[in-house]
């Protein structure tokens, strides 16, 4: 891949890696347009995400603001491009061990996803599962958006 940040040949690249400083992805802008198609994606039309004029008068941040998941599913775009797997038979998605929503995501904020290999657990013969600590954070904000433990599983 032309624009990862970091390429990983084999599972003892990716044991190298671990305890690494975070790779970091580029900002993603989370405007309206964006919220919505998730909305009808999703049939998850809540007023605080879809409604511009009745967030601006009732909600506390005056704002439509992402969903949640929509934030979370943002992780594996910029995982794909932070990160190539030459000579990799195949990866899974194996889930997440723990997801915070940790503060919200108003709409037109830039978002930045940053990923750090945690641990490396070997699964069979060519074959690791690995942990990434994930955090996603609006440009300027106190607090990142989301945190989440994810575990991918990589074959070579």
């Amino acid at each position: 891949m032309a624009d990862a940040h970091k390429s990983f040949d084999s599972i003892a690249a990716l044991k190298a890696f671990v305890g690494q400083p975070a790779v970091n992805g580029d900002p993603i802008v989370v405007d309206q347009a964006t919220i919505d198609t998730f909305a009808d994606v999703t049939r998850d039309r809540q007023w605080i995400h879809t409604d511009p004029a009745r967030a601006a008068a009732e909600s506390p941040f005056k704002t439509t603001i992402a969903h949640g998941l929509l934030t979370l599913s943002l992780v594996t775009g910029w995982y794909h491009r932070c990160f190539a797997f030459p000579n990799r038979k195949m990866a899974l998605n194996y889930g997440f061990d723990k997801v915070r929503f940790t503060s919200p995501v108003p709409c037109g904020s830039r978002l930045v996803g940053s990923f750090q290999l945690a641990r490396v657990e070997d699964i069979r013969e060519n074959e690791v599962r690995c942990h990434w600590k994930v955090s996603i954070q609006a440009e300027g904000a106190e607090r990142p958006a989301m945190v989440a433990d994810w575990l991918m599983q990589v074959r070579y």
